[in-house]
């Protein structure tokens, strides 16, 4: 039975016996285990970037619902002059902007997290691979 603690010990096992003069099996099934380990490194970087961006769209459209209910009371209410139903428009285009910047920003932000998990192991392969033929 395989543990689950240990997913690649029955890999490693398996290499093990094949023993290849001046090839160390269990140095390249590490290796295979530092890559699944940056995979999921970067998957679960990219998941919880993903999940405060819906979060955080979540709350601009109901920011957005609310200001829109509460401007369209105020204007019918007060009568509102078409001046300053053009302000208010202005200020809300300017708050979607300024949104979608923000967006933009986290979206950014999570990627590089991510290529940064994977670059950091690439540069580990690299390096391993540079020692098992030097």
């Amino acid at each position: 039975m395989a543990d689950p603690t240990n997913p690649l010990g029955e890999l490693t096992k398996m290499f093990e016996q094949f023993k290849l003069p001046g090839v160390d099996m269990s140095t390249l099934v590490e290796g295979r285990r530092k890559d699944v380990e940056a995979l999921v490194a970067a998957n679960k970087s990219a998941f919880e970037s993903i999940q405060a961006m819906v979060q955080k769209q979540t709350e601009m459209l109901q920011q957005a619902v609310q200001g829109v209910q509460e401007h369209a009371k105020g204007a019918v209410a007060a009568g509102m002059d078409p001046t300053k139903q053009g302000e208010l428009v202005r200020k809300a285009f300017e708050k979607t902007l300024a949104d979608m910047k923000e967006l933009a920003e986290m979206a950014r932000d999570s990627q590089a997290a991510a290529m940064t998990h994977i670059t950091q192991r690439a540069n580990e392969h690299m390096a391993e691979i540079k020692k098992l033929i030097g």
